[in-house]
């Protein structure tokens, strides 16, 4: 632990004093200054420092631009989704979530409750598996297709009776939402609830989180997914828009 808060230490000193050498470094962590050196060279081989000139003093490197901006753009899509979460959510009546891929799961980051929902759920933060959720499977439907097919030749967990864990059957599923616009989930992740999810892009266009409305199965018919679904493919967009996205012609 001393080592991570010297390490985090160093990178406060930089960022006050906006470059300094070993010998400082040292001198303000009260270390040898072999010690300072290996602390700065590890954080150099993870791009956090950097060394531009040949004057021996350091600066932070863009791998903080680079965390920091990760971070940025989360805070932003839920900041970007709030009002669309907020109105779709009114207007359905349902739970409304943001998704975004989290390694082979798909991770909640945001929810709006509609003034239907009974039960006070908290889905944020949870994880589910990309195939058994409305908001993995328009995830997955949109991935590169070497990180798909590595998806599915991994371990395809049947959480209830109707998840989907044939691999053709979720191919032949992917093409249908690539082309509608749209995922459903029909009791796949949980028994009794249903659940129907569109993408969200970023500036250049590709996929990077998914809006989905959820409910028990009594309200979200089968028969009203599609209606459901036209609705959520607009708030996806509106939210691509608000993150940059600008739909091309044809």
């Amino acid at each position: 632990m001393q080592s991570v808060d010297r390490a985090i230490t160093v990178l406060e000193i930089l960022a006050q004093h906006r470059e300094a050498g070993v010998t400082e470094i040292a001198a303000e962590l009260g270390v040898h200054k072999s010690t300072a050196f290996r602390l700065v060279g590890a954080l150099e081989r993870r791009g956090l420092v950097e060394q531009p000139g040949l004057r021996g003093k350091y600066q932070l490197g863009f791998g903080i631009i680079r965390l920091a901006g990760t971070m940025a753009a989360g805070l932003d899509l839920t900041q970007q989704s709030r009002r669309v979460c907020e109105d779709l959510a009114s207007d359905l009546g349902e739970t409304v979530n943001i998704a975004i891929p989290s390694g082979d799961m798909v991770v909640n980051i945001d929810q709006v409750r509609g003034s239907s929902a009974v039960v006070s759920q908290n889905w944020i933060g949870r994880q589910n598996p990309l195939h058994s959720t409305s908001s993995g499977k328009v995830l997955l439907a949109h991935m590169r297709p070497s990180d798909q097919r590595r998806v599915l030749r991994g371990r395809l967990e049947e959480l209830t009776p109707q998840t989907v864990t044939d691999p053709e059957e979720l191919r032949a599923e992917f093409e249908e939402i690539v082309e509608r616009g749209f995922a459903t989930a029909t009791e796949e992740l949980e028994v009794g609830l249903n659940a129907v999810a569109a993408p969200i892009r970023g500036l250049t266009g590709e996929v990077i989180a998914a809006i989905s409305a959820s409910g028990p199965s009594y309200r979200m018919e089968e028969d009203k997914l599609d209606a459901i679904g036209e609705t959520v493919a607009k708030a996806g967009m509106e939210i691509s828009t608000r993150m940059g996205h600008m739909e091309t012609a044809g």
